[in-house]
């Protein structure tokens, strides 16, 4: 089997164009993490670890509505808009100010929050079904965390794979090369068994949630440098001493 530094040209090609997108995917995929989750807790004063207790554990003494309207759903309205139906909701959500607040509903939730949008989340067009979230935050719901949980482990799991499949070709001691394909399988079932923890044990599982994603980025980031390092290493070296000495760079293979 070939190793990485002795692949064609067009294969190399190929598999950095895909290491380089996948790379690129995962750091927009961190970004939206840090601006959906992360960052509405942190403007309300919470750490990392207490965000990730928020969304998987719930906040007893916040209600599900605030919690969307702080976190997630922050930026579908105004911050007066939003103020207006906090208000509303720390006076006690009654339903004859409802009226107060239903055009806001109607206006930025109603076109996904609709027997009509066809989406497979709960309906808010009338106070009854707003009603349904003016009750304790309890976080995510346990369909709610199996959905996201097979997504990730079926999803993760196969973008390892391949990944995998390309840094299997380096050339590495096997020792240090077999740790480097199995990590990344151990920091899923950490990062993703962490969300049942915290949800159903302790928020203390959300430090071991860090830890997990944080291990599965670093395994993630060493396959697609190591891997790009090994196929171009001898061409780049090459290119430096024909800029340099007008001739190539000693190297093991040739481009």
């Amino acid at each position: 089997m070939n190793s990485l530094p002795a692949l064609p040209l067009p294969m190399r090609a190929l598999f950095s164009a895909f290491l380089i997108v996948l790379g690129t995917g995962y750091l927009m995929a961190l970004t939206l993490l840090f601006l959906v989750e992360i960052q509405p807790h942190q403007l309300q004063g919470q750490n990392v670890v207490q965000a990730i207790s928020a969304t998987y554990h719930g906040e007893p003494k916040v209600s599900a509505l605030e919690a969307a309207l702080t976190g997630q759903m922050s930026g579908m309205a105004q911050k007066e808009e939003r103020d207006r139906i906090l208000n509303w909701a720390h006076a006690g959500g009654g339903a004859a100010d409802f009226p107060k607040v239903a055009p806001i509903f109607q206006s930025r939730c109603a076109a996904c929050h609709s027997t009509q949008s066809g989406l497979p989340i709960p309906p808010l067009t009338s106070y009854e079904e707003v009603q349904k979230f003016l009750h304790t935050d309890v976080g995510l719901t346990l369909a709610q965390l199996a959905r996201v949980s097979h997504v990730h482990l079926l999803g993760v799991s196969i973008i390892f794979l391949l990944t995998g499949a390309i840094f299997a070709l380096a050339e590495l001691p096997t020792g240090l090369k077999l740790a480097l394909l199995c990590i990344p399988y151990v920091s899923i079932l950490m990062d993703i068994g962490s969300w049942w923890g915290t949800k159903f044990l302790s928020p203390v599982f959300a430090y071991i949630v860090i830890a997990g994603g944080a291990l599965m980025g670093l395994a993630l980031a060493a396959q697609i440098f190591i891997s790009l390092w090994q196929m171009w290493s001898d061409a780049f070296r090459a290119w430096i001493g024909k800029v340099l000495n007008g001739r190539p760079a000693a190297g093991k293979h040739s481009v």
